[in-house]
């Protein structure tokens, strides 16, 4: 008996209950491995998170943050597995190629949606070391996921103005001053937050598919370890159906993406100045931020007139 007819009275089955069925089963099973992927490694990431805690020495926290970064590589490994589970995503993916694993990259990407952080996961994992991203302060308060950022250093930002703003940027600088032990990927959404329409308005921002770029973080870790990096790389995330939410990616609703990647030489005359306390310095590294962007709104336009194109030809 097929799935859309009734199994006791031959009535037929409506099909969008099926799929919604379908989808709620997935859900439950992704979120199943999700979880328990999330409670295995960052409770056994604990014992060496204690060991950096109580022996805050180099060697020490060198020998332990190998070990917790290729747990992690481990976690991202089998989050794809239940991804790729759950649907059969398209992924065309291009600029990836002759990176380096044991490199120091800056990573500045649009940002969408939650599942914008497993793309990345799934688009470098293995490809460059383990990306470090800046975290809401709140966060840290995230059972065991705010232990296990802590654990792997992850910078923890208010995000506000004034005086917080300055504790934001010294974070940051304490921060990338221990990324400088072990090769690292820190990655900065330069918009500060996820896209909507209802943001682009209120921005009344100059770009079509982008919120207006802030450069205080981006110039913080420049300060901190800027001469460290051999690249920016310049990340453009698209899906063609629309952004996916979370539970859209645990629903196995999530079809295509496409992902760009832009390996850029990070201009020496940004890699050390004051950006608070001098405007020159400061218009400098906005500009640069302001290419970028421009760059990046011109390639989501190219991609989604090529998407546009291919609907047609195939309608």
């Amino acid at each position: 008996m097929s799935p859309a007819t009734a199994s006791g009275e031959g009535r037929a089955f409506p099909p969008r209950l099926w799929r919604q069925s379908l989808q709620l089963f997935k859900a439950g099973i992704s979120s199943s491995l999700a979880a328990t992927n999330l409670i295995v490694i960052f409770t056994g990431m604990i014992p060496v998170a204690l060991l950096k805690l109580t022996l805050p020495f180099t060697g020490v926290r060198t020998f332990a943050d190998r070990i917790l970064n290729a747990m992690v590589e481990g976690w991202i490994a089998v989050n794809g597995w239940w991804i790729a589970l759950a649907q059969r995503i398209r992924w065309d993916v291009r600029g990836v190629e002759g990176l380096q694993r044991k490199g120091w990259y800056l990573v500045g990407s649009n940002h969408q949606s939650w599942v914008d952080i497993f793309v990345l996961q799934k688009v470098f994992n293995r490809r460059v070391p383990f990306l470090k991203f800046f975290i809401k302060r709140e966060l840290i308060y995230l059972p065991v996921l705010g232990w296990a950022w802590w654990a792997m250093d992850f910078p923890f930002v208010r995000r506000r103005g004034g005086s917080s703003r300055q504790a934001d940027l010294r974070t940051a600088r304490k921060a990338c001053d221990r990324f400088q032990l072990v090769p690292t990927s820190v990655i900065s959404f330069f918009e500060g937050t996820r896209f909507s329409q209802r943001k682009h308005r209120a921005q009344a921002s100059p770009y079509r598919h982008l919120l207006k770029p802030k450069a205080g973080g981006l110039a913080a870790t420049l300060a901190a370890m800027g001469d460290r990096f051999h690249a920016l790389l310049d990340v453009t995330i698209v899906y063609p159906d629309g952004a996916p939410s979370f539970w859209d990616l645990l629903c196995g609703k999530v079809r295509e993406v496409v992902v760009r990647v832009r390996s850029l030489e990070i201009p020496g005359h940004l890699l050390e100045g004051d950006y608070e306390g001098d405007p020159e310095f400061r218009a400098r590294v906005q500009a640069w931020v302001r290419e970028l962007w421009e760059a990046k709104d011109k390639t989501i336009e190219e991609i989604r007139l090529q998407l546009d194109q291919r609907g047609r030809a195939t309608a």
